[in-house]
């Protein structure tokens, strides 16, 4: 424990960097929280880089997401936004507005019920 140095590294406050702001991350946390309460989501992480910052929902902590909502920085055309992936990474829908992405996309499998 001798050894250990603190380092600080603040050049990352020098920098723009854009991530999801307070609208963008209340209307995604209350879907999360929603599917979380009907059981259907377990556990959520964030993936940040240059061009995109992703939202990743799993189903158990232990596997792949099982979607990606996903926040474009480098966008060419408008609907290029805001998008969402399913698990093996195909696009399931893009929008130019989050809270139109969240409420056309069916985030719930049908379910057989006896």
């Amino acid at each position: 424990m001798k050894h250990l140095k603190l380092i600080i590294n603040n050049s990352f406050k020098s920098k723009n960097i854009s991530f999801f702001d307070k609208k963008e991350l209340r209307k995604i946390l209350n879907l999360y929280a929603e599917m979380v309460s009907d059981g259907d989501w377990k556990d959520y992480s964030l993936n940040i880089s240059n061009k995109e910052i992703s939202f990743n929902i799993y189903k158990r902590s232990s596997e792949h997401p099982i979607y990606k909502i996903t926040k474009n920085l480098n966008y060419k055309n408008k609907n290029d936004k805001y998008f969402v992936k399913d698990a093996n990474g195909n696009l399931i829908k893009k929008s130019s507005e989050l809270e139109n992405l969240i409420n056309n996309v069916r985030w719930k499998k049908l379910k057989i019920v006896n």
